[in-house]
């Protein structure tokens, strides 16, 4: 089950400014999990910030060799606010946030939750003058539901560079999750390249490196092939 912020051709905050509202579609060939993984996005901007959200569903509940439906599904929400964009305090914005989910594993003979948390904190915006290149720098309170963390908090980086090298319609995007699960300190980061043919259809795919997540033991490192459709 991947678990990611939106780092599709804009960013995710009140600063964004190549579109308002984008909704895209993805899929990946997750190489080594060896199953296909659909992500839908959504971002919308308005005068007091911006709100997000995505639905992840993994395809992996076989009968006999066969696909036949998802066995694992995350969502997640969030919304920045920002009501003093005219302010020295312009790059700032608060954060709320929602997460969790339900997977299956054994021929859906074992189910486990992905804990419901929510998220308080603060987001702060840096870009390059043409906005091409963007970072998001957040820190924020995360409160399970009936799951304790030794440290309540989650520090997010999220990144874009739009036409690397000058290469129009190249993009690599991206983020970097720490966060705590009991006493267990849990990294999580998918930086993507995608590459756009025309206005709506990219191409390309991620590298997920991962540390103690989803039932993963140390560190590993998951690449996967992917398509997005922009709409």
């Amino acid at each position: 089950m991947k678990k990611k912020l939106f780092i599709a051709a804009i960013a995710v905050c009140a600063f964004a400014v190549s579109a308002s509202a984008q909704t895209n579609f993805q899929t990946f060939y997750d190489l080594g999990r060896k199953h296909f993984t659909t992500t839908l996005e959504g971002f919308h901007q308005d005068n007091w910030g911006n709100t997000f959200f995505f639905i992840d569903y993994d395809y992996n509940y076989r009968e006999g060799n066969t696909v036949v439906s998802p066995n694992n599904t995350y969502f997640e929400i969030a919304r920045c606010l920002n009501f003093w964009g005219d302010s020295a305090l312009a790059p700032l914005s608060l954060q709320v946030e929602y997460n969790g989910g339900f997977g299956t594993a054994g021929d859906m003979l074992f189910a486990f939750p992905v804990n419901s948390a929510f998220l308080f904190g603060v987001d702060y915006f840096l870009h390059s003058g043409d906005f091409k290149n963007t970072l998001n720098l957040k820190a924020l309170y995360k409160k399970f539901v009936h799951m304790d963390s030794n440290v309540p908090l989650q520090f997010t980086a999220v990144w874009g560079m739009q036409d690397l090298f000058g290469l129009a319609g190249l993009r690599f995007s991206g983020f970097a999750d720490l966060w705590w699960e009991y006493d267990r300190t849990v990294f999580l980061s998918e930086p993507q390249l995608w590459f756009g043919i025309g206005d709506h259809f990219n191409l390309g795919g991620e590298i997920e490196f991962s540390y103690n997540f989803a039932g993963m033991e140390g560190f590993n490192v998951m690449p996967c092939l992917g398509t997005k459709w922009v709409f």
